[in-house]
């Protein structure tokens, strides 16, 4: 259904057993996200930010609740096909761009095209992005000729490569100073909105998260509205 979001957390639970007691970290935490919507997540270290990505990319799994992609319910998957799920449905930036240093901006955006099996349209692709982000003029650069901005732009590209309906960002922009921070951020919420997928952000950068459509945060492992 067109109004099916992208992403449903369900009063998902995360724990962690360290031997000595039990570390509660999601404790019936529930979020959505649908097409062309940015989702700022705004907590302090240590709250969950990253472990809520995890489920919600399909790297951990939920000790209850449920993860759910585009109507999909995902716990009961096995590992073979969360894999595949994850690969052609989620894109993923960090903070650091992970860049492959031999290969120029536009070899690293056709990659996980080739690896999808999307050969013949791939260099098309990865030129589209690249213009609709302004790189079109330092496609054939390597990551060590571009500035921080532009090889983080191209990490967003590379993310976008293909198709997914869902992009997962962990601090995409802080290693950026504040200028290049929000001109990246711009584009990146450009950009998902143009494709139509669906946003979690995870950033300590206050004035990058009032530029989403909604800020949430985490209170005792539960995720509930923020105002900055």
């Amino acid at each position: 259904m067109a109004d099916t979001p992208h992403l449903e957390l369900r009063n998902v639970t995360r724990h962690y057993d360290d031997g000595a007691k039990i570390i509660k970290v999601l404790t019936g935490a529930s979020l959505t996200a649908k097409s062309g919507e940015v989702v700022a997540l705004v907590a302090p270290s240590g709250a969950g930010k990253s472990t809520l990505l995890h489920l919600a990319g399909l790297l951990e799994r939920a000790q209850e609740g449920e993860v759910i992609l585009g109507g999909t319910e995902t716990s009961g998957l096995d590992d073979r096909t969360r894999t595949k799920l994850r690969r052609h449905w989620i894109g993923y930036i960090y903070q650091f761009h992970n860049l492959l240093p031999e290969f120029s901006a536009i070899e690293n955006v056709t990659m996980p095209q080739l690896i999808a099996g999307h050969g013949n349209s791939a260099r098309d692709r990865a030129m589209a992005l690249l213009d609709l982000l302004g790189l079109a003029d330092r496609a054939e650069h390597r990551p060590a000729e571009l500035s921080g901005g532009e090889q983080q732009r191209v990490a967003i590209a590379r993310a976008m490569a293909n198709r997914p309906h869902l992009i997962l960002a962990d601090e995409p922009t802080g290693n950026l100073d504040p200028g290049t921070s929000d001109a990246v951020f711009d584009a990146f919420r450009d950009i998902i909105k143009r494709e139509g997928a669906a946003s979690v952000i995870a950033t300590h950068n206050h004035e990058l998260a009032r530029k989403a459509d909604r800020i949430v945060t985490l209170k005792d492992g539960a995720i509930v509205p923020h105002t900055l």
